[in-house]
């Protein structure tokens, strides 16, 4: 089955689409949802079930017998030609915490995995709170990685203990962006999302195949911007849990958890230069935050709003583009053809 955009992904799946009592708005150039095409129809498949607290699953591009599952509690564990491997690939258990919303949240692996070995996680430190960003490297054996490898490559202290982000991932230009809540307790009280001198708030994208540990692009959109971080890509985010690029355009998905009213998708085309300012506290979703009214100059509006959902937990892919999805109940389904 070909990858279908996410936004159309989650008005599809989730019956509150649209039904938070405002409308998806469409940006310039952008189109909101569509319907699916006439004669498209979907249906779920269990791949699996009774995992521990999975939050995302992928794979290794262009590998079509493995699946990454990432585990809240600290493990990433391997499901190959259907079945679960009893080894985990990745324990970091005794690295993160799991108060309030923090633990093992993402990975990213890299394009060039099948020379280099290299991944990435994005997880909360037990010692300090922060979020940590370590690549790792895969072992002899392919089914599991060298902990002796891990090594840090960004560390962000965080105020709270939710509004963390997760997602990471590596764009069509190779850089690996990174997803990071404004910090947490509710309503942005440090105005973190609006304030491009933290990187809270933001989606920031940074070359790892440059420097130690890294190198921040010059054609990252503040780079001589005074007062503001060079990392950033993006702001205006409250708490930013999965991002997707499309295999098909380059344009780029970020699913941001709203405050309590709707739960939003923005999009980046591929064309973009960065800089885009998603509006959160300003505005949640396409309604001004706390009521009344705001300045919504300069702002992208998302293209989907929809309101709170209680059974998905995430959005993922395969090695070779197949969607699946991830429950809080800890089943992994496949999306497939009816």
């Amino acid at each position: 089955m070909r990858p279908t955009h996410l936004a159309v992904l989650v008005c599809m799946l989730l019956p509150a689409c649209g039904d938070s009592g405002t409308n998806p708005v469409d940006p310039p150039g952008l189109p909101g949802p569509q319907p699916p095409p006439p004669g498209l129809e979907l249906a779920l498949e269990v791949v699996i079930r009774n995992m521990d607290q999975p939050v995302f699953v992928t794979a290794p591009p262009g590998d079509a017998n493995r699946l990454f599952v990432v585990e809240r509690p600290g493990r990433i564990r391997i499901i190959q030609n259907g079945a679960l491997l009893p080894r985990p690939f990745l324990d970091i258990a005794d690295l993160t915490s799991l108060e309030g919303e923090r633990g093992l949240l993402g990975m990213a692996v890299h394009p060039d995995f099948a020379q280099n070995g290299r991944f990435f996680v994005h997880y909360t430190d037990r010692a300090s709170g922060g979020t940590r960003i370590a690549r790792y490297n895969v072992s002899e054996d392919p089914d599991v990685a060298d902990p002796a490898s891990g090594t840090i490559v960004l560390e962000v202290s965080q105020p709270f203990s939710n509004h963390n982000g997760g997602a990471i991932a590596f764009g069509p230009d190779g850089m690996l962006y990174v997803a990071l809540g404004d910090g947490g307790s509710g309503g942005d009280p440090l105005g973190h999302g609006q304030n491009r001198g933290t990187l809270l708030g933001a989606v920031l994208r940074i070359d790892i195949d440059s420097g130690d540990p890294f190198l921040i692009p010059r054609d990252n959109p503040f780079v001589d911007t005074p007062g503001a971080r060079a990392e950033v890509w993006a702001y205006g985010l409250r708490n930013p849990w999965r991002m997707s690029f499309d295999r098909s355009t380059g344009d780029l998905y970020i699913a941001d958890v709203g405050q309590s009213q709707v739960e939003e998708v923005n999009v980046q085309p591929a064309s973009s230069l960065g800089g885009e300012n998603y509006g959160w506290n300003t505005m949640e979703g396409s309604t001004c935050f706390g009521g009344g009214g705001c300045e919504t100059a300069g702002l992208t509006l998302p293209v989907a709003e929809y309101g709170p959902g209680e059974s998905i937990a995430s959005f993922g892919e395969d090695g070779v583009g197949e969607l699946y999805i991830v429950t809080i109940v800890g089943s992994i389904l496949r999306i497939v053809g009816a």
